[in-house]
């Protein structure tokens, strides 16, 4: 009994661990990366700056757009472990849809960027 007990708290636990990393707001739980730099009711503008092998923290995006400012190498590490690598031009728009992720520059100069997040049923 007392070890289906401590299945059932392990995995409510793991869960409310999850629910709170995709809660995390990138400009509050990576601020040195992330700044806001416009909002209204439909989107919020983020300037983001990463330096050379820089990491952020696990935080979430509703969908997005961003417009890098540079070329750029990094990687994405997600919730479940797994990751994805990317490589970008300056100018390269690219759309992204709602995730919780970990981002990393990889690459051996900054990584700029404009990140457009899209609020209401752009959103979701």
């Amino acid at each position: 009994m007392k070890r289906v007990i401590l299945s059932v708290v392990a995995v409510i636990a793991l869960a409310s661990v999850a629910v709170l990393l995709r809660a995390q707001d990138a400009a509050k739980v990576s601020a040195k990366q992330y700044t806001v730099a416009f909002e209204n009711d439909q989107v919020r503008v983020l300037k983001v700056h990463y330096g050379p092998g820089e990491k952020s923290t696990m935080h979430s995006h509703p969908n997005t757009v961003a417009v890098f400012l540079t070329d750029a190498k990094g990687k994405f590490t997600f919730p479940d472990g797994k990751t994805q690598d990317m490589e970008v031009k300056a100018g390269d728009p690219q759309f992204t849809p709602a995730s919780t992720h970990l981002p990393e520059n990889t690459g051996t100069t900054e990584m700029n960027m404009i990140l457009v997040e899209l609020k209401g049923k752009g959103g979701s």
